[in-house]
């Protein structure tokens, strides 16, 4: 029994001397700065831009944007990107129109405006940027 209590003794003062890693010792992308520390701006990336647009990495990927979507905006009323990739206004702007899959409503009927599930494009479209990777990446992607 005394010899129980020695080592549950023992085993709270270990845990009780342990203080855990300093902010020092924890390696992050950011560096080794204190979660604390007040943030440093970071160099904004400027978009690429690419007539005829981006090789896509799969088969079904969603287009990348190849041009700069700084000025776009899209809101429950408004989606400025209709004003060139919609039907009505595609081949007048030269701009691929939005895919028919945009047209259909989640019970399979096709719709006459774009589906509310499709209508916020830049939660599959993205814009490429100049930038390194943070980690080496050596996916090939899809061979055609």
């Amino acid at each position: 029994m005394r010899k129980i209590a020695l080592v549950t003794m023992a085993a709270a003062f270990a845990v009780a001397s342990f203080t855990g890693p300093t902010y020092s010792e924890v390696l992050s992308l950011r560096g080794a700065s204190s979660p604390d520390a007040a943030a440093t701006m970071f160099d904004k990336k400027k978009q690429k831009t690419m007539k005829g647009g981006f090789e896509r990495a799969w088969k079904t990927q969603p287009p990348t944007i190849p041009h700069s979507i700084d000025k776009d905006r899209i809101t429950l009323r408004d989606n400025s990107c209709l004003s060139c990739h919609s039907a009505a206004n595609f081949k007048k702007e030269k701009a691929p129109k939005v895919g028919d899959s945009h047209f259909v409503a989640a019970d399979g009927k096709k719709l006459q405006d774009i589906s509310k599930r499709r209508y916020f494009c830049n939660q599959c479209h993205v814009p490429q940027v100049n930038a390194k990777p943070l980690v080496e990446n050596i996916f090939e992607g899809a061979k055609k």
